[in-house]
This record gives structure tokens, C-alpha cells and sequence, in this order.
């Protein structure tokens, strides 16, 4: 088995976004992190390479890269971007036909080398890889236990719990992941890989997002379809809940590890802002249904303006659909800086403020003299809505009126998004008129739940095969909420 590490080490500068840590300019929350995995393709690492890419938006503190030959497993992980961490000549040593990547947020676990995934292993029969996308609740419990019991963890992502649980079990690969997916509890998309099977499960909610297409005769695995657009790929279904895919010479067996219970519960935050608008889930195109949050939107608040302009980038389709549907002209009133990276903090408050004029810039000419209304996908803080409300009142915009198109974000997510303390949370404190004058807003208004279901479900929610978690919505307990209302269910933790 080679080993191999990117040169970049944590405390140098070297990589991206060294230092960022979970404290940003913009109190926005993080893509949680993304997997991509090939089964059958001679090519499989310049795959993952390409597939990673689109997945970017997902992980930006590292990311890394499995292969297996069938015999042996060649691996490299670094810290950083995609780009950072593969050259040439990195791919080229990674030969075989099944693989997985992985780029990562640490949503558990520290941010350090030693976390970068795919996890590898050796164990009893052979070597494993382990990639996922998401969190387990209930990690830190069985972590003690194993450790009690003469474990010794290697990292502390909550991803290493699986292989000490694959690895002690006696019965084999398929059966022992079946055992661990059923004592742990959270929202995941895992990739396990050895020397010649591939194993690709979802939780039995469906919370995190996992997709499978093909390639020839290849199966290609993602935690969203653009990653297929960009290598060529055919999209062909949803990885259910609670679905055990299992890939091997005989070809693909379709498995479960838990009895469907529950409909469907993907997390709402992939439809409002953490995936690429190119990308379909569960039917539907994400723009698509950006632009019917923001049509539906202008119908539960409409205020009369000069302009509409969505910030960067993820709310630009929803400011779309709410211009169409009001009829006021729609403007790049404001533009982001793609360069500046997530390494621009600053210990001053007035360097702070800086920053953020360094990443966003308010059109002069566009809203000045201009009643704006600015469409954003949430709020979390309250910190960025602020300075950008004030970023385009000194660019010279007479009224700003902001408009989120999401529910108020009251409740931290225990299934994988990193999230702050309730206690920093605006919304779960204060209401809406007092948020509103927190931001220096001149109205302030959210889309309603019911607004939110709808849009994401489009004409089809009779016929829609999924739902979604709103835990994070509701202020009375995290329940999830199918697109009829039919079902909820309290969060275990």
C-alpha cells in the first residue's frame, strides 16, 4: 500500500483556508462535505479528480483521494483545494478502477491532516477506506466503548467509528456494515471501499444527498449530479434511505441495512444554499427551485422598490424568481470577489469590516438613489445581513429591504451541518421586528415553511418521492416535515 501526504502541513500557510476555522467573515453555514466514488472505470482517480472539482462548494479544507487496483490500495490526501492537493503526477500513481474522494468541512473533528479522508486501514482482511458525508450523534459514545475495550483511534472524526466497528466484527464486510449502520444514529452518505468491493449507504432518513449515474458500464456515486455533468456521466437515481449498495465482480447487488420507515427527509439547506444551482435532487433542479422560493417569496411579501438584487452567489436564482414575479427590474447590486478566499480574518473589528468589502462590492452606479430589495437564503448571526445592508446604504441605496428566503433559523443541526450555539442563533431570541433594526433593514420578512415546502416541491408535491428535514426551523423541537405534512419525527438527540 503506498501512503502518500501533500506537502502542505497545518500551521505553514500554505493551504487555502488555514486558520478560517469555524469563524468566517460571513456567518454563513458550511457545505458540511462531499464524496464522490467509481466503480469499474480504468480512469477511476482522474474521475474523482474532475467529480471533486464540482464538489468543491462542499469541503474546502481538504480533500482526498483512494484507489484500488484489486490488489492494493494508492491513496493521497492533502490539505487545501482539489487543485492544491493533486497534480499530474499524483494522479498518474493512482492507478485502479474503483475508487472514492472525499472533500471535507470538519463538521467533526479537528481540521488537520490526520483527518483528511478517505480514511485507510488495515484490518484482517485487507485494506479499507472509508469516505461520508455528514455526522454521527451518537459517535462519541461508542467511540468510549471501543475505547474501554482496547481500541486505538487513529483520528478523532467521527468517520474512524465505522472501520473499528467493520474491523471487529466477525462476520464479513456486508453484514458487519450492516451491524454498524444500525447502531449509529445521524445523517450520512458513506462510501466503503476494499481491495475489490465497493459499499455505498445513505442514513434511513436520507438526510445528506448521494446519487448514483454511470459511465459505459462504470457506476459513478455523488453527493450531487453536477458532479456528473462535469465528467460525462448519466444520472440515474437517488440512493434511498437506508440502502446498502453493494459493488463487486459480480456486479452491483441492491442491499438494505434498515427497513424503510420514514419518507424520505433531506436536509431543506440543500435546496436553500448548500447545493450548486446545476444540480438536481429528488427531482427537482435546484435554480428551478430557488426561483419559485423567491416567486413565492414576493406573494408573502411584497414591497414596492426600484430594484431586487440577490447576494452572491447562491441567492441570485431566488432574486430572479422574485423579480419576475413582482416585475421589478432585477440588478448585480451586488459583486462578489472570488479571489479573496476564506483567509481573509482579521483580529480588528474595523479590519473585519474591511474584510468584507474586500469579498463583497456594492454596485454604486446600480443602487444608488435606489428602494432595494436584497434577497439572501438566511440568516444565521445576523453579522453579514448587517454589514451587507450597510455595504449598499453607503453605496448610496435609499431604503433596503431584505428578504429570506428560508423560515427563521432557530435550532443548531445535530445531522451534520456545523452550526453555532442556539445562543448565537438571532432568530431563536429575538423577533422579527427586532432583528430587522439589528441589521439596519427597512423591513425585514422570511419565507414561511409552508412557502418553503411548496417552492421545493414545485407542482409535484402529491407526487414528489422525498421530503424534508426542517429541524432547524422549528422552534418548538427539531421535527421533520414530509412535503404533505403528513409525518414528523423528533430529533434523537
Amino acid at each position: 500500500m503506498s501512503h502518500e501526504i501533500a506537502p502542505q502541513t497545518l500551521w505553514t500557510g500554505d493551504y487555502y483556508n488555514e486558520g478560517a476555522g469555524k469563524e468566517g467573515l460571513f456567518d454563513k453555514l458550511k457545505e458540511e462535505c462531499g464524496v464522490f466514488g467509481v466503480y469499474g472505470h480504468p480512469d477511476a482517480a482522474s474521475l474523482s479528480y474532475y467529480g471533486l472539482h464540482a464538489l468543491q462548494h462542499r469541503g474546502e479544507e481538504s480533500a482526498g483521494i483512494c484507489v484500488s487496483n484489486g490488489e492494493e490500495f494508492h491513496y493521497h490526501r492533502g490539505m487545501g483545494l482539489v487543485k492544491e492537493v493533486f497534480d499530474k503526477d499524483t494522479l498518474a500513481s493512482l492507478t485502479g478502477s474503483i475508487s472514492i474522494g472525499h472533500v471535507r468541512y470538519s463538521t467533526s473533528g479537528d481540521s488537520k491532516l490526520t483527518n483528511a479522508q478517505p480514511l485507510v486501514f488495515k484490518y484482517r482482511a485487507g485494506d479499507l477506506a472509508v469516505a461520508t458525508n455528514g455526522n454521527i450523534v451518537n459517535a462519541p459514545q461508542i467511540r468510549r466503548e471501543l475505547e474501554e475495550s482496547g481500541s486505538i483511534f487513529q483520528t478523532t472524526s467521527d468517520t474512524e467509528v465505522i472501520a473499528h466497528l467493520i474491523a471487529r466484527s466477525s462476520k464479513d464486510l456486508v453484514e458487519a456494515a450492516k451491524d454498524a449502520f444500525n447502531r449509529i444514529v445521524g445523517g450520512y452518505a458513506f462510501m466503503i471501499m476494499t481491495n475489490d468491493k465497493l459499499l455505498v449507504a445513505s442514513d434511513p432518513h436520507g438526510l445528506r444527498p448521494l446519487t448514483m449515474g454511470k459511465l459505459g458500464d462504470a457506476y459513478i456515486f455523488a453527493s450531487e449530479t453536477c458532479a456528473f455533468e462535469t465528467i460525462g456521466a448519466e444520472s440515474i437515481r437517488d440512493i434511498e434511505p437506508g440502502e446498502l449498495l453493494v459493488l463487486d465482480r459480480d456486479g452491483l447487488h441492491e442491499d438494505r441495512f434498515e427497513e424503510k420507515k420514514h419518507r424520505k427527509a433531506l436536509c431543506a439547506m440543500e435546496y436553500i444554499y448548500f447545493a450548486r444551482p446545476d444540480s438536481d435532487m429528488n427531482g427537482s433542479n435546484q435554480h428551478s427551485a430557488r426561483k419559485r422560493m423567491g416567486s413565492r417569496m414576493a406573494l408573502e411579501s411584497f414591497v414596492d422598490a426600484d430594484i431586487v438584487t440577490g447576494v452572491p452567489d447562491s441567492s441570485i436564482s431566488a432574486a430572479i424568481g422574485y423579480a419576475e414575479q413582482t416585475g421589478i427590474p432585477y440588478e448585480l447590486g451586488l459583486i462578489k470577489n472570488k479571489y479573496t478566499g476564506r483567509t481573509f480574518i482579521q483580529p480588528s473589528q474595523e479590519l473585519r469590516e474591511q474584510g468584507v468589502k474586500m469579498k463583497l462590492s456594492a454596485v454604486r452606479r446600480v443602487v444608488e438613489g435606489q428602494r432595494v430589495v436584497m434577497i439572501d437564503d438566511s440568516i444565521v448571526r445576523g453579522t453579514t445581513s448587517r454589514r451587507i445592508v450597510n455595504l449598499l446604504r453607503e453605496a448610496g441605496a435609499v431604503e433596503v429591504h431584505v428578504r429570506i428566503t428560508s423560515p427563521p433559523f432557530k435550532n443548531p443541526c445535530f445531522y451534520g451541518i456545523d452550526t453555532p450555539d442556539r445562543r448565537e442563533l438571532i432568530a431563536s431570541s429575538r423577533s422579527i421586528e427586532e432583528i430587522c433594526r439589528e441589521i439596519n433593514a427597512d423591513s425585514l420578512a422570511f419565507l414561511s415553511p409552508e412557502g418553503l415546502i411548496t417552492a421545493i416541491a414545485g407542482n409535484n408535491a402529491e407526487d414528489h418521492k422525498g421530503g424534508l428535514c426542517l429541524a432547524c426551523f422549528d422552534n418548538d423541537y427539531p421535527t421533520h416535515i414530509d412535503f404533505n405534512g403528513e409525518e414528523k419525527f423528533g430529533c434523537s438527540c
